[in-house]
């Protein structure tokens, strides 16, 4: 008769050591998030009331112009956002964009994707602020932006999910170039990506 080998206990143990890895990466734990205090702001960008702020990152990237025929002349007019938001700890948050708004039917937006659970958030400006007393010289200006669209990421995240507002506050840099660099035919068409950085503050109720 054939004698049963007893299973090796320490072969079961590293099973369930390796299945509880697997179960821990496939769960990606909430951010955890130190209180974040609303920004001193100009009156006419302040979040309405009944909002909290629950995020905020800091964004490094451009702000995209291009050269175009105008009624009166040619200009550089604003195209998009390239910026990627980070924590205080120096950890990547957030990617800002141009993209269409699924709620919109694929309207054009700033949005903004969280870089772990992929939830988004499209926004409109509804105010703007170049109050000296806050915005910088030469910066774009400060914004107060509504959402217009969100989505839960693939998996269910939901981080940027339900935003309400976002507030683009201490900006540096980012000014569409100098006019005269947009002053022909031969310029149509031409492209800037205008380096900047700024706060980006996220409301929900």
């Amino acid at each position: 008769m054939q004698t049963m080998t007893p299973p090796d206990p320490r072969s079961s143990r590293r099973l369930i050591a390796a299945t509880m890895a697997i179960v821990a990466l496939a769960v990606v734990p909430p951010r955890a998030q130190a209180q974040v205090r609303p920004p001193h702001v100009p009156a006419n960008i302040e979040v309405p009331s009944g909002n909290s702020p629950f995020l905020v990152g800091h964004a490094y990237g451009t702000q995209g112009y291009v050269c175009l025929l105008t009624v009166g002349g040619f200009a550089w007019t604003f195209f998009g956002p390239q910026a990627t938001l980070f924590g205080e700890g120096g950890q990547q948050l957030i990617t800002h964009f141009l993209s269409p708004n699924p709620d919109e039917n694929a309207t054009l937006r700033a949005t903004w994707q969280d870089s772990r659970d992929s939830s988004a958030v499209w926004a409109a400006a509804v105010a703007d602020s170049t109050d000296p007393a806050f915005v910088m010289p030469g910066a774009i200006p400060w914004l107060l932006l509504q959402s217009v669209g969100l989505e839960a990421g693939p998996t269910g995240g939901t981080t940027l999910a339900g935003t309400t507002f976002v507030q683009r506050v201490n900006t540096n840099g980012g000014k569409a170039p100098a006019a005269r660099s947009c002053a022909r035919v031969a310029d149509i068409g031409k492209k800037a990506l205008v380096p900047y950085t700024a706060d980006y503050v996220f409301y929900k109720n």
